[in-house]
Protein backbone atom coordinates (compact mmCIF):
# COMPACT_ATOMS: atom_id res chain seq x y z
CA UNK A 1 0.00 0.00 0.00
CA UNK A 2 1.59 3.54 -0.90
CA UNK A 3 0.36 6.28 0.89
CA UNK A 4 0.08 9.97 0.84
CA UNK A 5 0.03 12.45 4.24
CA UNK A 6 -2.28 15.23 3.37
CA UNK A 7 -2.74 18.56 5.44
CA UNK A 8 -5.85 20.61 5.88
CA UNK A 9 -6.73 24.09 5.54
CA UNK A 10 -8.10 26.98 6.44
CA UNK A 11 -11.80 26.29 7.65
CA UNK A 12 -11.12 23.04 9.95
CA UNK A 13 -10.51 24.64 13.02
CA UNK A 14 -12.34 24.41 16.22
CA UNK A 15 -12.70 25.51 19.49
CA UNK A 16 -11.26 23.10 21.26
CA UNK A 17 -8.74 21.37 18.74
CA UNK A 18 -5.59 19.92 19.62
CA UNK A 19 -6.57 19.54 23.60
CA UNK A 20 -7.42 15.72 23.69
CA UNK A 21 -3.51 14.97 22.23
CA UNK A 22 -1.65 17.45 24.42
CA UNK A 23 -3.56 15.85 27.67
CA UNK A 24 -2.73 12.45 26.15
CA UNK A 25 0.99 12.97 24.39
CA UNK A 26 3.76 14.77 25.86
CA UNK A 27 5.62 15.43 22.23
CA UNK A 28 1.97 16.67 21.16
CA UNK A 29 2.05 19.74 24.28
CA UNK A 30 6.01 20.23 23.10
CA UNK A 31 4.55 21.00 19.99
CA UNK A 32 2.21 23.43 21.23
CA UNK A 33 4.73 25.01 23.52
CA UNK A 34 6.96 25.55 20.92
CA UNK A 35 4.54 27.60 18.36
CA UNK A 36 3.51 29.58 21.29
CA UNK A 37 6.83 30.81 22.10
CA UNK A 38 7.76 30.87 18.41
CA UNK A 39 5.01 33.54 17.86
CA UNK A 40 4.81 35.08 21.33
CA UNK A 41 1.29 34.72 22.02
CA UNK A 42 -0.61 32.11 24.18
CA UNK A 43 -2.17 30.52 20.85
CA UNK A 44 -3.08 27.28 22.45
CA UNK A 45 -4.80 28.56 25.51
CA UNK A 46 -7.28 30.33 22.36
CA UNK A 47 -7.55 27.18 20.88
CA UNK A 48 -8.55 25.42 23.46
CA UNK A 49 -11.13 28.50 25.32
CA UNK A 50 -12.01 30.58 21.99
CA UNK A 51 -13.45 33.11 21.62
CA UNK A 52 -14.31 31.11 18.10
CA UNK A 53 -14.60 35.03 16.88
CA UNK A 54 -10.78 35.42 17.74
CA UNK A 55 -9.38 31.70 16.61
CA UNK A 56 -10.87 31.97 13.17
CA UNK A 57 -9.07 34.91 12.12
CA UNK A 58 -6.85 34.28 9.26
CA UNK A 59 -3.70 35.27 11.47
CA UNK A 60 -4.42 32.88 14.38
CA UNK A 61 -6.09 29.55 12.36
CA UNK A 62 -3.26 29.17 9.98
CA UNK A 63 -0.48 28.77 12.61
CA UNK A 64 -3.17 26.99 14.88
CA UNK A 65 -3.73 24.64 12.36
CA UNK A 66 -0.21 23.62 11.39
CA UNK A 67 0.44 23.46 14.93
CA UNK A 68 -2.29 20.47 15.17
CA UNK A 69 -1.20 18.57 12.11
CA UNK A 70 2.61 18.65 13.11
CA UNK A 71 1.37 17.94 17.08
CA UNK A 72 -0.17 14.43 15.24
CA UNK A 73 3.23 13.96 13.48
CA UNK A 74 5.61 14.10 16.52
CA UNK A 75 3.34 11.53 18.01
CA UNK A 76 3.56 9.12 15.50
CA UNK A 77 7.20 9.60 15.22
CA UNK A 78 7.54 9.47 18.88
CA UNK A 79 4.89 6.46 19.26
CA UNK A 80 4.90 4.55 16.04
CA UNK A 81 9.30 5.61 15.08
CA UNK A 82 7.46 6.99 11.97
CA UNK A 83 10.25 8.03 9.57
CA UNK A 84 7.56 9.87 6.48
CA UNK A 85 10.38 8.92 4.10
CA UNK A 86 9.51 5.39 4.13
CA UNK A 87 6.10 6.07 5.47
CA UNK A 88 4.82 8.26 2.73
CA UNK A 89 5.41 8.47 -0.96
CA UNK A 90 4.27 11.90 -1.20
CA UNK A 91 3.09 15.19 0.84
CA UNK A 92 0.41 17.31 0.12
CA UNK A 93 -1.54 20.17 2.03
CA UNK A 94 -4.32 22.62 1.14
CA UNK A 95 -3.47 26.41 1.08
CA UNK A 96 -2.03 26.71 4.54
CA UNK A 97 -1.34 23.10 4.58
CA UNK A 98 1.48 22.91 2.51
CA UNK A 99 3.03 24.59 4.99
CA UNK A 100 2.05 21.77 7.39
CA UNK A 101 2.94 19.30 4.81
CA UNK A 102 6.51 20.83 4.42
CA UNK A 103 7.30 21.48 7.79
CA UNK A 104 6.37 17.69 8.39
CA UNK A 105 8.74 16.60 5.57
CA UNK A 106 11.47 18.33 7.37
CA UNK A 107 11.56 21.48 4.80
CA UNK A 108 10.17 24.00 7.40
CA UNK A 109 11.32 24.42 10.86
CA UNK A 110 8.46 24.02 13.09
CA UNK A 111 9.07 27.76 14.50
CA UNK A 112 9.56 29.53 11.13
CA UNK A 113 6.17 27.29 9.95
CA UNK A 114 3.99 29.24 12.77
CA UNK A 115 5.97 32.83 12.18
CA UNK A 116 5.38 32.26 8.43
CA UNK A 117 1.85 31.09 8.81
CA UNK A 118 0.95 34.29 11.43
CA UNK A 119 2.57 36.71 8.56
CA UNK A 120 0.97 35.22 5.85
CA UNK A 121 -2.46 35.35 7.77
CA UNK A 122 -1.71 39.31 8.60
CA UNK A 123 -1.07 40.03 4.98
CA UNK A 124 -3.83 38.02 3.57
CA UNK A 125 -6.23 40.15 5.53
CA UNK A 126 -4.57 43.57 4.97
CA UNK A 127 -4.29 42.92 1.17
CA UNK A 128 -8.33 43.71 1.02
CA UNK A 129 -10.60 45.52 2.77
CA UNK A 130 -13.25 43.90 4.32
CA UNK A 131 -16.14 44.08 2.46
CA UNK A 132 -14.58 44.25 -1.05
CA UNK A 133 -13.71 40.36 -1.06
CA UNK A 134 -15.64 37.28 -1.26
CA UNK A 135 -15.86 33.65 -2.31
CA UNK A 136 -18.35 31.60 -3.62
CA UNK A 137 -19.07 27.72 -3.68
CA UNK A 138 -20.26 26.66 -6.90
CA UNK A 139 -21.89 22.56 -6.26
CA UNK A 140 -22.73 20.48 -9.44
CA UNK A 141 -20.58 22.33 -11.95
CA UNK A 142 -17.05 21.22 -13.43
CA UNK A 143 -14.29 23.05 -13.31
CA UNK A 144 -14.62 24.78 -16.55
CA UNK A 145 -18.37 25.36 -16.32
CA UNK A 146 -17.04 27.28 -12.81
CA UNK A 147 -14.38 29.38 -15.06
CA UNK A 148 -16.70 30.42 -17.84
CA UNK A 149 -19.33 31.63 -14.81
CA UNK A 150 -17.00 33.26 -13.08
CA UNK A 151 -15.56 35.41 -16.59
CA UNK A 152 -18.98 36.06 -17.37
CA UNK A 153 -19.86 37.54 -14.17
CA UNK A 154 -16.00 39.28 -13.63
CA UNK A 155 -17.10 42.51 -16.03
CA UNK A 156 -14.08 44.22 -15.52
CA UNK A 157 -13.46 43.02 -11.79
CA UNK A 158 -11.53 40.12 -10.36
CA UNK A 159 -13.67 36.62 -10.43
CA UNK A 160 -12.08 33.27 -10.99
CA UNK A 161 -11.59 30.16 -9.81
CA UNK A 162 -10.05 29.47 -6.27
CA UNK A 163 -10.31 26.15 -5.26
CA UNK A 164 -11.34 23.05 -7.92
CA UNK A 165 -11.58 20.92 -4.46
CA UNK A 166 -13.27 17.87 -5.96
CA UNK A 167 -15.84 16.76 -8.73
CA UNK A 168 -18.68 19.24 -8.63
CA UNK A 169 -16.90 21.03 -6.02
CA UNK A 170 -15.66 24.65 -7.10
CA UNK A 171 -14.67 27.68 -4.88
CA UNK A 172 -14.46 31.19 -7.02
CA UNK A 173 -13.23 34.06 -5.72
CA UNK A 174 -12.92 38.29 -6.27
CA UNK A 175 -14.91 41.89 -5.47
CA UNK A 176 -18.02 41.18 -3.61
CA UNK A 177 -19.90 42.53 -6.41
CA UNK A 178 -18.85 40.12 -9.05
CA UNK A 179 -18.87 37.07 -6.88
CA UNK A 180 -22.59 38.06 -6.23
CA UNK A 181 -23.07 37.92 -10.05
CA UNK A 182 -21.66 34.75 -10.38
CA UNK A 183 -23.87 33.09 -7.31
CA UNK A 184 -26.85 34.34 -9.57
CA UNK A 185 -25.29 33.37 -12.90
CA UNK A 186 -24.17 29.54 -11.52
CA UNK A 187 -27.95 28.80 -10.41
CA UNK A 188 -29.01 29.77 -14.15
CA UNK A 189 -26.27 27.22 -15.38
CA UNK A 190 -27.74 24.34 -13.40
CA UNK A 191 -25.34 25.00 -10.37
CA UNK A 192 -26.94 22.13 -7.61
CA UNK A 193 -25.91 25.10 -4.95
CA UNK A 194 -24.26 28.62 -5.55
CA UNK A 195 -23.68 30.27 -2.13
CA UNK A 196 -21.50 33.07 -0.84
CA UNK A 197 -18.96 31.64 1.88
CA UNK A 198 -18.35 33.54 5.66
CA UNK A 199 -14.70 34.31 4.73
CA UNK A 200 -13.13 36.91 5.78
CA UNK A 201 -10.93 37.65 2.49
CA UNK A 202 -10.98 36.87 -1.55
CA UNK A 203 -8.07 34.19 -1.01
CA UNK A 204 -6.23 32.48 -4.13
CA UNK A 205 -7.19 35.36 -6.95
CA UNK A 206 -5.29 38.13 -7.91
CA UNK A 207 -6.60 40.83 -5.21
CA UNK A 208 -3.92 38.96 -2.86
CA UNK A 209 -1.31 40.45 -4.67
CA UNK A 210 0.33 42.64 -1.96
CA UNK A 211 -0.34 39.57 0.20
CA UNK A 212 2.22 37.06 -2.25
CA UNK A 213 4.50 40.51 -2.10
CA UNK A 214 4.89 40.70 1.31
CA UNK A 215 5.05 36.63 1.33
CA UNK A 216 8.05 36.67 -1.21
CA UNK A 217 10.03 38.74 1.40
CA UNK A 218 9.07 36.40 4.36
CA UNK A 219 9.87 33.31 2.67
CA UNK A 220 13.60 35.02 1.46
CA UNK A 221 14.74 35.28 4.97
CA UNK A 222 13.82 31.64 6.03
CA UNK A 223 15.70 28.52 5.45
CA UNK A 224 14.00 25.92 3.16
CA UNK A 225 15.17 22.31 3.00
CA UNK A 226 14.62 19.95 0.18
CA UNK A 227 11.75 17.53 1.71
CA UNK A 228 12.10 13.85 3.08
CA UNK A 229 9.63 13.08 0.47
CA UNK A 230 8.75 15.27 -2.78
CA UNK A 231 5.58 17.59 -2.04
CA UNK A 232 2.57 17.62 -4.54
CA UNK A 233 2.26 21.29 -4.80
CA UNK A 234 -1.32 23.21 -5.00
CA UNK A 235 -0.13 25.15 -8.19
CA UNK A 236 1.11 22.77 -10.59
CA UNK A 237 -0.81 19.69 -8.79
CA UNK A 238 2.64 18.18 -9.49
CA UNK A 239 5.74 17.12 -7.10
CA UNK A 240 8.62 19.69 -6.29
CA UNK A 241 11.55 18.67 -3.92
CA UNK A 242 13.85 21.56 -5.01
CA UNK A 243 13.99 24.09 -2.27
CA UNK A 244 14.21 27.30 -4.58
CA UNK A 245 11.12 26.21 -6.72
CA UNK A 246 8.98 25.32 -3.19
CA UNK A 247 9.83 28.78 -2.34
CA UNK A 248 8.90 30.41 -5.82
CA UNK A 249 5.72 27.97 -5.85
CA UNK A 250 4.71 29.07 -2.26
CA UNK A 251 4.61 33.01 -3.26
CA UNK A 252 2.66 32.08 -6.73
CA UNK A 253 0.70 30.15 -4.15
CA UNK A 254 -0.95 33.17 -2.61
CA UNK A 255 -3.18 34.30 -5.74
CA UNK A 256 -3.37 30.93 -8.16
CA UNK A 257 -6.14 28.35 -7.42
CA UNK A 258 -5.47 25.23 -5.31
CA UNK A 259 -5.49 22.40 -7.75
CA UNK A 260 -6.73 19.81 -4.93
CA UNK A 261 -8.34 17.67 -7.03
CA UNK A 262 -5.75 17.54 -9.62
CA UNK A 263 -3.64 16.58 -6.82
CA UNK A 264 -5.40 13.85 -5.28
CA UNK A 265 -5.42 12.06 -9.13
CA UNK A 266 -1.75 12.52 -9.59
CA UNK A 267 -0.79 10.99 -6.55
CA UNK A 268 -2.98 8.07 -7.12
CA UNK A 269 -2.00 8.02 -10.65
CA UNK A 270 1.78 7.61 -8.91
CA UNK A 271 0.66 4.48 -7.66
CA UNK A 272 -0.67 6.00 -4.48
CA UNK A 273 -3.66 4.28 -2.76
CA UNK A 274 -3.82 5.56 0.66
CA UNK A 275 -4.38 8.64 1.52
CA UNK A 276 -4.02 9.89 5.28
CA UNK A 277 -5.19 13.45 6.53
CA UNK A 278 -3.54 14.40 9.49
CA UNK A 279 -4.44 17.27 11.79
CA UNK A 280 -8.40 18.89 12.24
CA UNK A 281 -11.35 17.99 10.92
CA UNK A 282 -11.93 15.36 8.06
CA UNK A 283 -12.29 17.96 5.04
CA UNK A 284 -9.52 16.58 3.06
CA UNK A 285 -10.49 12.79 3.40
CA UNK A 286 -14.23 14.05 2.60
CA UNK A 287 -12.87 15.51 -0.61
CA UNK A 288 -10.63 12.13 -1.45
CA UNK A 289 -13.89 10.03 -1.84
CA UNK A 290 -15.73 12.97 -4.02
CA UNK A 291 -12.67 12.67 -6.09
CA UNK A 292 -11.68 9.00 -6.69
CA UNK A 293 -13.12 5.92 -4.35
CA UNK A 294 -10.41 4.01 -5.21
CA UNK A 295 -8.70 5.77 -2.86
CA UNK A 296 -8.94 5.27 0.49
CA UNK A 297 -8.79 8.17 2.79
CA UNK A 298 -9.07 8.63 6.49
CA UNK A 299 -8.74 11.28 8.97
CA UNK A 300 -5.97 11.05 11.85
CA UNK A 301 -6.60 13.35 14.69
CA UNK A 302 -7.56 11.72 17.76
CA UNK A 303 -5.55 9.85 20.11
CA UNK A 304 -7.98 6.62 19.04
CA UNK A 305 -6.89 7.51 15.32
CA UNK A 306 -3.37 7.70 16.43
CA UNK A 307 -3.61 4.27 17.99
CA UNK A 308 -5.59 2.45 15.16
CA UNK A 309 -2.47 3.40 12.49
CA UNK A 310 0.16 2.80 14.96
CA UNK A 311 -0.74 -0.54 14.82
CA UNK A 312 -1.12 -0.49 10.42
CA UNK A 313 2.42 1.14 10.52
Amino acid sequence: MARAFVFPGQGSQAVGMGGELANAFRPAREVFEEVDEALGQHLFRLMQEGPEQELVLTENAQPALMAVSMAVMRVLEAEAGLDIAKAAKFVAGHSLGEYSALAAAGALELPDAARLLKRRGLAMQRAVPVGEGAMAALLGLSLEDAAAVAEEAAQGEVCSPANDNASGQVVISGSTSAIDRAVEIARGRGAKKSMRLNVSAPFHCAMMRPAAEEMETALAEVAIAAPAVPLVANVTAGPVSEPERIRALLVQQVTAMVRWRESVLYMKEQGVDELLEIGAGKVLATMTRRIDRDVQASAVNTPEDIERLVGSL
